[in-house]
């Protein structure tokens, strides 16, 4: 087969009849475009999963549990939710713990019974858990021997009407169950709750990774998840035929991929893009205590792992690791990355070290339910500095400002429309109104858009300088940077001045034994940027920059230790 241009692909896959076709719904008095083989609800998905047997599912370190042991052990854990702890449709339940095999049980469990599912950030302060546990009304949570420990003052404050510990680290005090004696070991009952679940019910609360305030949750529906699910089958499906290759007969044996979790569950990629995606896939995740590039190359080898990502700065540290060149990295077929700005030099360099292996990025939101747009394989290669175009449910559009779009060719904050976004923010009525728009998420981003519909992704709009009024894109400058040989990671942040309002500064985490100063750091942006871009100082670091657990850099505190570094030096 040949290879076919974006909108032969696209009108190929969904046209009438087609895997993918596309129908028009009124979802809370907007009309929008959805993808109409879609699932209806996280029950439909979770009872797909049983087709899959004694497949392994999940791998922990050196444990292993298959599809069938899971299904059993979350059917148990959602009838014990309903029938012993009088969890209902619409109650709040909280998961608060690392990436355990526990935690994909929990989420299925809660998601039978109908309850809206709140994955909390296990990087929190326990006053930051306290906030997510209050401000979602939750009643049950499961945490593990961490969250447990860091919360156990807390907790008499908060209303819950359970507290199952996983995992606990030492002898559990009164009012807090453990885990194993809940749950115990699987009976071999397959019988779910009944609970009537539709398309539009809430099914999650997520909270934004916000740096300033607190943070906002995302109410996300059913159809918001599934729709995720079948864009990602999209996106891999026009790869396919963007390559000229034939697809793939949906009734032939399909040997199960490996990706390799190096992204948390509590947050959307981890969740929907990654858990709930593979799960529907019959394959095997294979799951890390903490992110550790070595350690990522040893499992890779390990466990045959098929893809891995994440955000950027993870690929590139497996590109830089010296243990790269001593694995065996040959099952590797993918390598994709998202919730952060990629340098288009990374595309290059996964060419040069995964040669068969299908590079990707994306770009999507919290709010967006993961992805808004996809970039892979010879798109990818073609616009390595694009995030791609939008999948084919959603919609996009530049806004100067509320009711102005921009004029074809510039900038403006990017607009998002689709069966992914969230119905708006948990209890805050305010900022749910400034973001959501009939219909449309304000998403804060500003972008660009070429003439064949792929976006780019300039910068966030409160990150942007203003030096003695003209406008630099902290991107551009990032990506200049990003282009020297001897920098692993940048972040570009704003010197205050009392002239020129702000000046360019810049941090950078070189890679190992790399020897470049400021100065030739300086010199080298130079010959791409304009002068007045050109960072004034540059701290440079070898340890990682600051991240927050969605992989995005915390500028607050990196511009905190660079004015500190000003100042002393």
């Amino acid at each position: 087969m040949s290879e076919i241009t974006i909108q032969q692909a696209q009108e190929l896959l969904t046209g009438p009849g087609s895997p993918f076709e596309i129908e028009s719904r009124t979802i809370r008095g907007v009309d929008t475009q959805t993808w109409k083989n879609a699932a209806g609800s996280l029950r439909d998905i979770f009872l797909a999963t049983r087709t899959f047997g004694d497949r392994t599912y999940l791998v922990y370190e050196d444990e292993r549990m298959s599809y069938e042991e899971h299904f059993f052990a979350a059917a148990r854990l959602a009838r014990i939710l309903v029938d012993d702890f009088g969890v209902q449709k619409g109650d709040r339940v909280a998961i608060a713990m690392r990436n355990y095999p526990e935690w994909p049980v929990c989420f299925w469990a809660a998601s039978l019974t109908g309850a809206v599912v709140v994955p909390l950030n296990a990087w929190w302060t326990a006053t930051e858990l306290s906030y997510g546990l209050s401000d979602s009304g939750s009643t049950i949570l499961f945490a593990d021997g961490e969250r447990i420990q860091s919360l156990q003052d807390h907790f008499a404050d908060l209303g819950l009407n359970r507290i199952i510990a996983v995992r606990p680290e030492d002898t559990l005090t009164a009012g807090i169950d453990d885990y194993q004696d809940i749950v115990g070991q699987a009976d071999g009952d397959d019988r779910l709750p009944d609970v009537d679940l539709e398309p539009e019910d809430d099914a999650t609360i997520f909270y934004t990774s916000g740096t300033t305030g607190n943070p906002k949750g995302a109410l996300g529906t059913h159809r918001n998840i599934c729709t995720n699910l079948v864009s990602l089958m999209y996106g891999a499906t026009l790869t396919l035929l963007r390559k000229g290759e034939e697809l793939p007969d949906p009734d032939a044996p399909r040997e199960p991929l490996a990706p390799l979790l190096s992204v948390p569950f509590f947050h959307a990629t981890g969740c929907h893009s990654t858990l709930v995606a593979n799960s529907m896939a019959g394959n095997k995740l294979v799951m890390m205590h903490r992110w550790n590039p070595e350690r990522a190359l040893e499992l890779i080898e390990r466990e045959k792992i098929t893809s891995f990502g994440g955000v950027p700065s993870m690929v590139w540290q497996v590109l830089e690791s010296p243990s790269l060149a001593g694995r065996d990295t040959s099952s590797i077929a993918a390598v994709s990355y998202g919730g952060a700005p990629a340098a288009p030099e990374l595309v290059s360099r996964i060419n040069e070290h995964f040669p068969l292996a299908t590079p990707g990025n994306g770009y999507g939101l919290t709010e967006t339910s993961s992805v808004t747009t996809l970039n892979s394989g010879v798109d990818y290669l073609r616009k390595p500095d694009s995030v791609g175009r939008p999948v084919p449910v959603c919609s996009v559009k530049l806004m100067d400002e509320p009711g102005v779009p921009t004029q074809p060719g510039e900038i403006g904050e990017l607009w998002i429309k689709g069966p992914n976004v969230v119905k708006g923010y948990w209890n805050k009525p305010e900022a749910s109104t400034a973001s959501f728009q009939d219909g449309w998420l304000l998403s804060g981003d500003l972008a660009r858009i070429d003439e064949e519909g792929f976006v780019y992704i300039v910068d966030r709009a409160k990150d942007m300088l203003i030096r003695g009024g003209e406008n630099i894109y902290c991107v551009e400058v990032e990506n200049a940077l990003f282009e020297h040989p001897d920098v692993m990671d940048a972040a570009v942040v704003g010197i205050p001045d009392k002239v020129l309002g702000e000046q360019v500064g810049a941090v950078v985490q070189l890679t190992q034994g790399a020897n470049a100063d400021e100065a030739s750091l300086r010199t080298f942006v130079r010959h791409d940027l304009a002068a007045f871009k050109v960072p004034l100082r540059i701290q440079i670091l070898s340890a990682p920059l600051p991240r927050n657990a969605n992989g995005k850099i915390l500028k607050a505190a990196v511009k905190e230790t660079f004015l500190t570094y000003l100042e002393e030096s």
